[in-house]
């Protein structure tokens, strides 16, 4: 019976193979099947071998390349076969990368788990955006989200914006005009800053600010496209030089680039 291979949770970081770790970096570059999904850059998937396999598992809003279920059948099949799988995730594989629940399937079957971190999305967009999560003068609590979870209106996010805190909500595009109605419900001011970070740490990285009122607005006349982030609170109006920016109910917009 052959040796059961091992699957490898790799992050990916925001896009930038620059942004890679060493070990995430070594283990591409030798695998022979790479599992990925829809936010590993091209570029990324460039640095795998020629004769390695490539299986795109992408997944997009109610549209599923695969099933979650039959993406961990997947990969114990191939571990069970003895190939070591590299599950290859956009950020970190344990930060809205359901990482958690392949590493149950794998260790259910039996089969051997390493987790490589990767630069989660909030840090990744906010260090290319140069936007501090955490400030003295603004922040010293920072909360993440889901945009797109069952029961959006039902939550409670009480507490999670506001004064000196920061909330960063991934995955909000297409929920744009419900999370900011559902944070003004909650007693968010409508003057709050925010900033929508998308294809952060990639040359078509845009940083869009403007106001909580604005949020949906800004979202669908920028015809904004995930990836993308949005950061809620008081850090999202600073700039780095120091001070507030500029913004106003409708948008102020900051076009970046990548950094060099």
């Amino acid at each position: 019976m052959a040796q059961s291979g091992i699957i490898y949770l790799v992050g990916a970081g925001p896009g930038d193979p620059d942004l890679l770790t060493l070990r995430a970096a070594r283990l591409i570059e030798r695998a022979e099947l790479i599992v990925h999904d829809g936010l590993v850059s091209r570029e990324i998937l460039r640095m795998a071998r020629s004769d390695a396999q490539l299986i795109s598992v992408a997944k997009q809003r109610s549209k599923h390349t695969l099933p979650q279920d039959d993406i961990n059948a997947l990969m114990v099949r191939e571990a069970l076969a003895g190939r070591d799988v590299v599950r290859l995730k956009g950020g970190d594989p344990l930060v809205f990368g359901r990482g958690g629940e392949e590493a149950e399937a794998a260790h259910a079957a039996g089969v051997r788990v390493e987790i490589v971190p990767g630069i989660s999305a909030a840090n990744g967009a906010a260090a290319a955006a140069q936007i501090a999560l955490t400030h003295r003068d603004a922040s010293s609590i920072v909360s993440f989200v889901a945009g797109q979870c069952k029961g959006l209106k039902d939550q409670d996010w009480s507490g999670l914006a506001g004064k000196g805190r920061t909330l960063v909500i991934y995955m909000g595009v297409k929920t744009a005009p419900q999370i900011a109605d559902k944070l003004m419900e909650d007693g968010l001011a409508p003057e709050m800053p925010v900033a929508v970070i998308e294809n952060a740490a990639r040359p078509e990285m845009r940083v869009l600010r403007g106001l909580l009122a604005g949020l949906p607005d800004l979202v669908s006349r920028e015809r904004v496209r995930s990836p993308a982030l949005i950061v809620i609170g008081e850090v999202a109006a600073r700039s780095p030089s120091g001070g507030d920016l500029a913004t106003d109910t409708t948008l102020a917009r900051i076009a970046t680039e990548a950094a060099q």
